[in-house]
């Protein structure tokens, strides 16, 4: 019996998961069916319940559900707790349980993509709102040297750091305002606010990509963000958007569903250049 798969959102048509996924499933023998599961703003919960109730394993879930997918799940896994929010969801019996696999993508994006060696790194996380909150812990665990949250409201920030700070033996962790961090170097700037979909570009300094850098921006796009563009004018030596993130954040749902870790470089590769 084939067993079913979906991402959950509203809008939803735009989603690249039933693809990766379908190529997931295709390279490990698996049969499954992975599709689009529209739900309106007002029926998260009931659409859920329907997608179980006909036999569903699990959900991906993105946006504006994340923070609801955390409210009906009885269990969670830290890092989801953490970020306040879920885009994961796999249903055994009664139970619902949720996990953020965001950061994980993240870094393993950063790490095996992209080479990032996080040893002796500063890194600079733009925003402090949910793209920020599901990448912070997974981040903090690569044994970094120094991460810095800054925020267009400097509180938000401040307070952001001030919550993962509490995680004893994290490495150092601070937060504040974009106009504080001038004259300072990072060696990985992560674009995590909104602005890049707006066509716009969050006014940080000009002088914070230190020699080598690596500036990456979680939003995705056919052509180069305007961070990345802003990045690569200012000193920064790479610049990568989230569409590797898209990817490894789905083959860490995909084991967790499954308990297979996919291969992800022929996906990677058939998405940045489709046939």
């Amino acid at each position: 019996m084939t067993d079913r798969y979906a991402v959950i959102g509203n809008p939803v048509a735009h989603s690249k998961s039933p693809q990766i996924h379908a190529a997931f499933a295709r390279a490990n023998g698996d049969d499954l069916d992975f599709s689009l599961l529209p739900a309106p703003l007002d029926g998260f919960r009931a659409t859920v319940a329907e997608f179980r109730a006909a036999g569903g394993k699990g959900l991906s879930v993105t946006l504006p559900f994340k923070l609801e997918a955390l409210e009906i799940a009885t269990s969670a896994a830290e890092r989801a707790r953490r970020a306040g929010a879920a885009n994961f969801l796999r249903f055994e019996g009664t139970e619902i349980l949720a996990d953020n696999t965001d950061g994980a993508g993240l870094v393993r994006d950063l790490t095996q993509n992209l080479g990032i060696d996080f040893r002796d790194s500063r890194v600079l996380v733009v925003g402090a709102g949910g793209g920020a909150r599901g990448i912070i812990l997974p981040l903090l665990e690569t044994g970094l040297r120094a991460l810095r949250i800054v925020n267009r409201t400097a509180d938000r920030a401040q307070a952001l750091a001030l919550e993962f700070a509490s995680v004893a033996g994290r490495p150092a962790l601070s937060g504040g305002g974009y106009a504080e961090i001038a004259g300072e170097r990072y060696d990985v700037v992560i674009n995590a606010t909104s602005a890049s979909i707006a066509g716009a570009v969050p006014a940080l300094p000009l002088d914070i990509f230190a020699s080598g850098s690596l500036a990456y921006d979680l939003m995705y796009a056919e052509n180069d963000t305007p961070f990345m563009l802003f990045a690569s004018q200012h000193g920064a030596a790479r610049t990568a958007d989230g569409l590797g993130m898209l990817v490894e954040q789905a083959a860490e749902s995909y084991y967790l569903w499954r308990g297979v870790r996919p291969q992800t470089a022929g996906v990677l590769r058939a998405l940045r250049h489709p046939a």
